[in-house]
């Protein structure tokens, strides 16, 4: 398998995780809804950046989760 298509499987099993964590939605707090949607919108972007790379697709997620968590605690 190649590279790239190995990365657009991670991208696709983080948008996964992401949305799996949308089932509870109603019962998450702002902060956890933030720190959700940052993740997906990294991952997706990470991915989009690096080509499909597995770091760039994890290193997204994980900064915008980041992102996500300290925009979601100022509400």
């Amino acid at each position: 398998m190649k590279l790239a298509t190995a990365g657009k499987f991670a991208a696709m099993g983080i948008l996964a995780m992401a949305m799996a964590g949308c089932s509870s939605w109603d019962n998450m707090s702002h902060r956890q809804k933030s720190t959700v949607t940052g993740a997906g919108l990294g991952g997706v972007a990470g991915a989009v950046v690096t080509g499909g790379g597995v770091l760039g697709t994890v290193g997204g997620a994980a900064i915008g989760g980041v992102i996500g968590d300290q925009v979601g605690k100022n509400r």
